[in-house]
């Protein structure tokens, strides 16, 4: 299968921040997570700081954190990271779809195993959700496997759970 193109460019500055878990094709720990959010931070030396925090099974389970550390590959345009969880395997992380105005992304991979589409609101409209699974489909994934990741409002984000 070919690879998953990423999008040219990524200006990391503005693809800091939250970003909320709309759906996902999940990893093992993401298979009952509840608001569901990724958050990036540029580090001084280049690399992603990352937390992920979600709840585990409902609203109200316990709440789960994780912190990978993002390597930007070079030459890529910022667009192609390796997600460490565990040193000192870097996990194949691809931002495949990026609109203009960084509010929304999916996050691939070339094994097509797991998919990520995220937003920076945690819901969005049914149209570009639409458009969004069709693009996912059009990168060769199973998309009958996504799981919409239950989103409330107000989510709460890392800095306010802590």
């Amino acid at each position: 299968m070919n690879e998953v193109k990423p999008v040219k460019q990524v200006e990391l500055s503005k693809f800091m921040g939250d970003w909320y878990v709309i759906a996902v094709i999940p990893t093992m720990i993401e298979t009952q997570a509840y608001n569901a959010i990724e958050n990036y931070q540029l580090n001084p030396d280049g690399t992603i700081a990352t937390t992920f925090t979600y709840y585990k099974g409902g609203f109200d389970g316990p709440l789960k954190t994780y912190h990978p550390k993002g390597f930007v590959q070079p030459n890529t345009g910022n667009a192609i990271w390796g997600m460490q969880f565990i040193w000192p395997i870097k996990a194949d992380f691809r931002i495949a779809y990026l609109d203009q105005d960084y509010q929304r992304t999916v996050i691939a991979r070339n094994a097509r195993d797991y998919v990520w589409i995220m937003a920076r609101t945690p819901a969005i409209a049914a149209s570009d959700y639409d458009e969004m699974v069709q693009f996912v489909k059009s990168l060769g994934y199973d998309t009958a496997k996504l799981r919409k990741v239950p989103q409330s409002w107000p989510a709460t984000t890392k800095s306010s759970a802590e």
